[in-house]
């Protein structure tokens, strides 16, 4: 190999070897998945009449404390906290009244996550006993995986147990 192939072989693997190096500190987060589950003593018809309506989450969901829908097809709604502090903005992606489940996505929120897409499911457990299933996935802000995954592992139960206490027998 010549001086100058040489030179340029070692410049081309210390540009690698420092982008390896440096850009470890800056790859984003891996997408996270998430689902929480309970059971509820009702009917899959009766838990949705209930929670289904799109705005109806400010009901069974004890943070929010008022729900505006843009009134467009598909739906956007505007949470807005009990003590006014934070506002979520969710576009509704996916709905199947036969199914009981909708889908939605983050447009904004103040937890530390992006591409965040959820869907809410009810089904049929056997003799008027249903589950609700919480399902979601995001990409973590960097640095930020814990409180993501604590903040709405938080909302999704608090939700559920909600929904479940709506029902007790």
């Amino acid at each position: 190999m010549n001086n100058t192939a040489h030179r340029i072989t070692t410049l081309v693997r210390f540009v690698a070897l420092c982008t390896v190096v440096l850009g470890f500190g800056t790859m984003p987060a891996s997408a996270a998945n998430l689902t929480r589950s309970i059971e509820v003593n009702a009917a899959p018809s009766a838990v949705w009449s209930v929670i289904g309506s799109f705005c109806a989450i400010k009901d069974w969901l004890p943070p929010v404390g008022m729900c505006i829908e843009d009134g467009k097809s598909p739906p956007t709604r505007t949470l807005v906290t009990k003590d006014g502090k934070a506002s979520f903005v969710e576009t509704q992606t996916a709905r199947n009244e036969k199914e009981y489940s909708y889908s939605y996505a983050f447009v904004s929120s103040p937890l530390p996550v992006t591409n965040y897409k959820s869907t809410i499911k009810v089904t049929a457990k056997g003799d008027g006993v249903s589950v609700v299933t919480w399902t979601g996935t995001y990409t973590p802000d960097s640095g930020k995986e814990k409180d993501a995954l604590d903040a709405l592992s938080g909302v999704y139960e608090a939700g559920l147990v909600d929904i479940q206490a709506r029902f007790k027998k």
